[in-house]
């Protein structure tokens, strides 16, 4: 039976969700309060240089073949995706000089000019790390799960302990490889689903078979191409999408999500509704008049924030030949990195930066001869009442000083365009708790690992996607929860109409 649907935010887990559940026969309206879909998954243009503001890559692209699949389309009669190679260079402070590379025998011969004795332990490590992404793919990538009672359904106990439960990241990655430079390049994979290797479980080391042997992409003309033809797509199915629309609550009835209430007073009713924004910040905002929200809440104090990011777009009018597309300049300490940032929340001296160079790849995203540089520095995400205002320009100039420090010479001279992005922008704009990229951090401690459970505990009819719900941040990942969740949705229909 169709279904009106409102979905609260157009990020691209509501995308997402909506194309599965619009193709699933549904009347769907998408209600986004900035003036452009996308979520952090955004653009940012001027001077001839173009930004993708969040994402910088797109890895495991069957998800979104998958979506689009499932509508009946294509994702390729879409966008042009390009896989990136090299994949990343580290760069680090001794000098040294490490690119990844998919291509095995090459990848082998850089680990063997660096640390002979790891050449051979990287072809167990990245079997491992298979293996977890294998495994992952029977439970946590086919299903919206819960806890660990769900994830046992999926597995057999010797499954289960092949997951070494027991062990971190950081644990898994020190007992194959010895050599500090290629356990920071492997480790740091981590934070890109926003979380710490010596807090996060061994099966996250899944990652580094995901992008050393799935590959990582980039989408011709920028990352926002991918919200851009999800758009087009929805437009095809009949979905309708709202931006500048602003939900500030969730109306409720004997327990049920009924509809939503704009920034303006105008109120929409809907049979389910789909919630964009991350759960615990919805709790406190766009559920706060729910009967239980307060309790609710209570009870997802396990699920911190990930980091938040402090953000430079330069434009730079020359070109950088000592740089790729991707490249890490890393920090003296990492395990002290980590620390500050995981434990001591506070912004470390040392920072790993992380420089994007699209143009590198398209020479569309700037004017001949310069390169648009996307520059990431990650910090601890902002307490309640916290500003990062405060640290904005020290760390504008802590990130310049190490980036020609270590190889850009001169770039403050070269800077012809600027915009920065702090972790208030993060939360002004898209309701991330705290600042964060990546939704909720994963911590084998704190959570077990899971991310929030997609069916709310306090409406009936009310479901959550995103960074912050199965299966976690990333494009790929909230790509996914859209997914499961329009999946999890089919599955309480059939449930509903079978009693």
């Amino acid at each position: 039976m169709s279904k009106n649907i409102i979905i609260v935010g157009g990020g691209l887990a509501g995308l997402s969700a909506a194309i599965r559940l619009s193709a699933d026969g549904h009347q769907v309206t998408v209600l986004e309060k900035n003036e452009r879909a996308g979520g952090k998954l955004n653009i940012r243009s001027g001077l001839g240089y173009s930004f993708d503001t969040g994402p910088s890559i797109l890895t495991m692209p069957w998800t979104l073949e998958r979506l689009f699949a499932s509508a009946g389309h294509n994702l390729h009669d879409y966008i042009d995706i390009q896989r990136i190679e090299p994949q990343w260079r580290g760069i680090y402070e001794d000098g040294k000089v490490l690119d990844l590379v998919g291509d095995l025998p090459s990848m082998l011969d850089s680990i063997a000019e660096l640390s002979p004795q790891d050449r051979e332990s990287f072809l167990s490590f990245l079997d491992y790390s298979r293996k977890q992404y294998d495994l992952s793919m029977k439970s946590f990538y086919s299903r919206s799960l819960c806890g660990l009672s769900d994830l046992r359904q999926q597995h057999s106990l010797k499954e289960l302990l092949s997951m070494d439960p027991m062990k971190s990241m950081a644990q898994v990655t020190e007992s194959y490889l010895k050599h500090p430079h290629l356990r920071q390049i492997f480790q740091f994979f981590a934070m890109y689903v926003g979380s710490s290797p010596y807090a996060a479980p061994a099966v996250l080391s899944q990652l580094v078979y995901v992008q050393m042997g799935l590959g990582i992409y980039f989408v011709t003309g920028g990352m926002y191409g991918i919200a851009q033809a999800e758009l087009k797509l929805l437009n095809e199915l009949g979905a309708e999408v709202r931006t500048g629309a602003e939900v500030v609550r969730i109306l409720d009835s004997n327990g049920a999500a009924v509809g939503v209430e704009l920034a303006g007073g105008e109120k929409l009713e809907a049979d389910l509704v789909v919630c964009n924004l991350e759960a615990i910040p919805a709790h406190s905002s766009l559920l706060a008049q729910a009967p239980g929200s307060r309790r609710a809440a209570e009870k997802l104090v396990k699920y911190e924030p990930s980091v938040s990011g402090h953000v430079l777009l330069l434009g730079v009018d020359r070109s950088y030949e000592a740089f790729k597309h991707h490249n890490f300049f890393f920090s003296r300490d990492p395990e002290r990195e980590f620390r500050d940032m995981f434990v001591d929340r506070m912004p470390t001296d040392d920072p790993t930066v992380y420089v994007g160079i699209s143009s590198k790849s398209d020479s569309s995203q700037a004017p001949e001869g310069c390169e648009n540089w996307f520059v990431l520095t990650h910090v601890p995400p902002l307490a309640e009442g916290e500003s990062w205002e405060q640290h904005r320009e020290r760390y504008r100039g802590l990130v310049l000083d190490k980036l020609e420090r270590m190889g850009a010479e001169g770039l403050r001279g070269h800077i012809v365009y600027e915009e920065q992005f702090i972790p208030d922008d993060l939360r002004s704009l898209y309701g991330a708790n705290g600042g964060s990229i990546y939704g909720t951090v994963t911590d084998r401690k704190l959570n077990g690992g899971f991310k929030i459970p997609s069916r709310s505990a306090v409406l009936e009819g009310l479901y959550f996607v995103g960074g912050s719900t199965h299966p976690g941040g990333g494009v790929p990942m909230v790509t996914l929860s859209g997914q499961l969740t329009a999946d999890l949705i089919r599955e309480d229909l059939a449930r509903y109409e079978a009693m």
